[in-house]
């Protein structure tokens, strides 16, 4: 008896996942209002996500986000509480697809914001998805963009100095004005302050980021005419000695009035409104009050765009099959045993499609895979059948190809090399055939032996 033992390779093992450390130094887009007017703004972000991964897995990009130094992305105006911050990153992907992945990620600012206030950075950006297809592709990190999105609400910007309103964002007084403070609360002013003139012509103005504005002041039987303007030009005239039905009132600094309101349906942007004095009657200013509505806001106003400043790197991951199963995309030819039915075949140029919806639209839906996900997704894999297949009777030989990394990224973590191809077992097979042949010669010089043994009995 002869056997023979056939040692089958061992699985290659798993690569380290990618830790990268990136770079960004980040600037406005061409608009006074970015959140990055004083740029740049460094931030230190660090890139994470597993380079062997087997179909059915998630390619799961962890992208978290600090800022470098003490630089800071700044309020562009005075809003309400319920700004958010948005992060979408990039990275590029080739090889075995085509396109680019998104992270995203976002925070909300839970308190009001002030001219120039520090604004507060999302943790972190991700995008997981499933991979349903097998191959070797390279993630190469690309620049960022940070987007500031103002909430819908109110913001009022009080009639006082700098300790009641931020830098840049204070009340123009031209004329002689007189301040007030520490009035009393049943008065109804804001901040229990206001500011009043008895000169004809004297103005005060805001310059403001909103889609609305409101001029808050006083009842007063005092009062006088008031011109408003919005943008440089006249809009209204309005008298605080008269209520709404244009009676004369019998009050004395009512404050909290809204005197006059702006159309709630101003294009998002810079605007500038204006009172002027226009008599020798008093008038007065309490606040102004800024509205927003989101809905109005470009999702780029106040974007800042990040470039990448550390040494450009790129990874590459490996998708492995499932152990047991056949290469996504291997072609079969199969053929009838009798020559007079014709072969089945793949036409030549056919061209494997990823599975999904691969519209481009980047909608975030749940039911959507990675390579879903990718704009402008392309399989590499093309199949194709020569037009005359040869009759086979035997079983349909399939090949076997598991992708392997070639070679690790230069400044990138070591993504795990292919193993050594193992050696066959050629000396161990022909060594047992040498025993199967040595056992049937011994097997036959017994035979003979035995029947010449026969023959001298007889």
């Amino acid at each position: 008896m002869a056997g023979v033992c056939v040692v089958l390779p061992s699985t290659p093992a798993s690569a380290a996942p990618a830790d990268l450390v990136i770079d960004y130094d980040c600037y406005d887009v061409g608009n006074a209002y970015s959140i990055a007017k004083y740029a740049p703004v460094r931030l230190r972000t660090r890139l994470t996500f597993a380079t062997d991964l087997v179909v059915g897995g998630a390619l799961d990009l962890k992208w978290s986000i600090a800022y470098k130094d003490g630089s800071r992305f700044s309020s562009p105006g005075y809003y309400a509480k319920g700004a958010q911050m948005n992060v979408l990153g990039n990275a590029q992907i080739t090889g075995a697809w085509q396109g680019v992945l998104q992270p995203t990620g976002a925070t909300t600012i839970a308190n009001g914001l002030r001219m120039d206030d520090p604004l507060a950075l999302p943790a972190g950006i991700a995008d997981p998805g499933q991979i349903t297809r097998a191959g070797v592709i390279k993630i190469e990190p690309k620049d960022i963009v940070v987007d500031f999105a103002p909430p819908d609400g109110e913001a009022t910007v009080n009639n006082g100095n700098d300790d009641d309103n931020p830098r840049n964002h204070t009340i123009t007084y031209n004329g002689a004005w007189t301040e007030f403070n520490d009035r009393l609360s049943s008065e109804h002013h804001v901040h229990n302050d206001y500011h009043e003139t008895a000169q004809q012509g004297a103005s005060a103005e805001l310059k403001f980021i909103g889609t609305g504005v409101q001029y808050i002041g006083p009842h007063d039987r005092e009062g006088g005419p008031v011109k408003v303007y919005l943008d440089g030009a006249q809009r209204a005239e309005v008298d605080p000695s008269r209520d709404a039905n244009d009676d004369p009132v019998n009050e004395v600094r009512n404050g909290g009035f809204t005197l006059w309101e702006s159309p709630q349906d101003l294009a998002y942007g810079e605007h500038t409104i204006k009172i002027e004095n226009g008599s020798t009657s008093k008038a007065w200013l309490d606040a102004f009050r800024v509205t927003t509505n989101t809905s109005k806001v470009p999702t780029d106003f106040h974007r800042a765009s990040c470039k990448l400043v550390s040494a450009p790197v790129a990874v590459e991951v490996t998708v492995r099959d499932k152990p047991g199963s056949s290469p996504t995309g291997t072609p079969t030819t199969t053929t009838s045993p009798s020559p007079s039915v014709t072969p089945t075949q793949t036409p030549t140029g056919t061209t494997t499609t990823p599975p999904g919806n691969n519209n481009g639209n980047h909608n975030n839906n749940g039911n959507q895979t990675t390579a879903d996900r990718l704009v402008s997704v392309h399989g590499n894999t093309t199949v194709t059948a020569t037009p005359t297949a040869k009759t086979s009777t035997g079983p349909t030989a399939t090949t076997y190809i598991a992708a392997q990394v070639k070679k690790t990224p230069s400044g990138g973590v070591p993504s795990g090399q292919a193993p050594e191809p193992s050696r066959q077992p050629y000396a161990l097979m022909a060594g047992g055939g040498v025993l199967l042949l040595g056992s049937a010669a011994g097997g036959l010089a017994m035979r003979r032996r035995r029947a010449a043994h026969a023959g001298n009995l007889r």
